[in-house]
């Protein structure tokens, strides 16, 4: 089974060895990655590396600032990668008149992404699937009031105490892929099989899903390249 990498959970070497990050990335068996940033690696450069290390980019996390204040060159930017999901990691979502803003944009942004062929996604935390200051459940108005994708990251969700599993059920239709990673319910994540998050349950129905599995392990414990390989090195234990 292929597994994709959020490149956060390498930010111990990105900002200064991107490419390198990723030669490390291919070596350890993932086969795709997701950037948190390029670190202002010209777009042909990046590609040329995926295509030397045999990777391919399966999303970004790109900043909600950085969609407002230079929405094209973003956009040009994912279609010279060759990066077809954009994902918003996050947003203002504390009270009616930011989660307002938020849906506006996202509305506004979703169909002139589609029309070149990117899709846009929004990654939550945990906060998203609590009350806001108003009283809203960010994650279900973004739900209901647009057409956007999720990517799902389960172990907030689990932070949250919410079932993971369910959710993906739920919104299995609106979703492409997922964040696996692990925990014990705090805000310090572990290497996968470390934590008490139910990841085996989300990995079985994730694969039945068919939904893509993204790795992040925020530890960097005692680095970011010994925590994601330990991350791997789970996966495989759990088969095909």
């Amino acid at each position: 089974m292929e597994y994709g990498l959020q490149m956060y959970s390498l930010r111990d070497i990105t900002g200064e060895d991107l490419k390198g990050a990723l030669k490390k990335v291919s070596e350890i068996g993932y086969k795709g990655v997701e950037f948190a940033g390029f670190f202002g690696h010209p777009a042909e450069e990046v590609k040329g590396w995926l295509q030397e290390f045999g990777l391919r980019v399966t999303g970004t996390h790109t900043s909600y600032d950085l969609l407002v204040n230079d929405f094209d060159a973003t956009v040009a930017y994912h279609k010279a990668v060759g990066c077809d999901t954009l994902i918003v990691p996050g947003a203002d979502i504390s009270n009616a008149k930011a989660l307002e803003e938020l849906v506006n944009n996202m509305n506004k942004w979703q169909p002139l992404l589609e029309k070149e062929g990117i899709s846009l996604q929004y990654h939550n935390h945990h906060r998203e699937f609590l009350p806001n200051d108003d009283g809203q459940i960010p994650i279900e108005e973004l739900y209901k009031r647009t057409n956007i994708k999720f990517e799902i990251d389960t172990y907030w969700a689990f932070v949250a105490k919410r079932d993971p599993v369910e959710i993906i059920t739920r919104m299995k239709d609106r979703m492409t892929h997922i964040h696996l990673k692990d925990g014990n319910g705090g805000y310090t994540g572990y290497s996968l099989g470390m934590g008490t998050a139910p990841v085996k349950a989300v990995w079985e129905r994730a694969k039945e899903l068919g939904l893509y599995m993204v790795v992040e392990s925020e530890g960097c414990d005692p680095d970011g390249v010994s925590e994601v390989t330990r991350c791997f090195r789970y996966l495989e234990s759990l088969g095909e």
